[in-house]
């Protein structure tokens, strides 16, 4: 017979499973990638940082991208302004008519400053006085838009001066005002725009 030597229930022990370890020194050393995995580690950081690139360089096109659509829309907005500013300042034209204090058509001449000074005329009121042989004096001024040949009475028109935007000429072709955004000038080859008063 053979002889047990357990004593008691307990089972035999076991004998270490290969691989496994009880216990572990302090002393050892953590073992070196091999090739392989120090190749993958390069690989994996050179493809991050390519990521990190590409990411960079799409936050920079996006940043550009930005700034043109901004620059766009400033560029576009300031177009629009000019356009607009243009097309309210844009003066108008208006002709003007000479007419005495009955409504009478007469020479344009006869409303300019010019000729009403140099023939011993004034202006005064609105109105331009040239003196009559004999004695006295004639009232002239301009009607604005009317129409009429001379010697016929104006018709329509007024003899309200236009606003300082309005550009006014006579049928000779002569500038009584030269209209513009916030130009108030007057010509003086065509009168002072002064004879349009009432």
């Amino acid at each position: 017979m053979t002889q047990d030597n357990n004593t008691g229930d307990q089972p035999p022990p076991e004998p270490p499973q290969r691989g496994s370890m009880r216990f572990q020194d302090s002393n050892t050393r953590p073992r070196q990638p091999s090739v392989a995995e120090q190749r993958a580690r390069q690989q994996a950081l050179a493809q991050q940082e390519r990521d990190e690139e590409l990411a960079r360089q799409a936050d920079a096109k996006a940043a550009t991208r930005r700034k043109i659509l901004i620059g766009s829309g400033v560029t576009v907005g300031l177009v629009g302004l000019v356009a607009t500013f243009y097309t309210v300042a844009k003066p108008t034209n208006v002709t003007a008519v000479c007419t005495d204090a009955g409504g009478v058509v007469q020479n344009d001449d006869y409303c300019d400053d010019n000729y009403v000074t140099s023939h011993g005329g004034y202006h005064s009121g609105g109105f331009l006085f040239l003196p009559i042989p004999g004695g006295g004096y004639n009232s002239y001024r301009y009607n604005y838009g009317g129409t009429g040949v001379i010697g016929q009475r104006v018709s329509g028109g007024s003899y309200d001066p236009p606003s300082a935007r309005t550009n006014v000429t006579t049928k000779s072709g002569k500038s009584v005002q030269r209209g513009g955004f916030g130009i108030s000038g007057k010509s003086g080859s065509g009168g002072s725009g002064k004879s349009g008063g009432s």
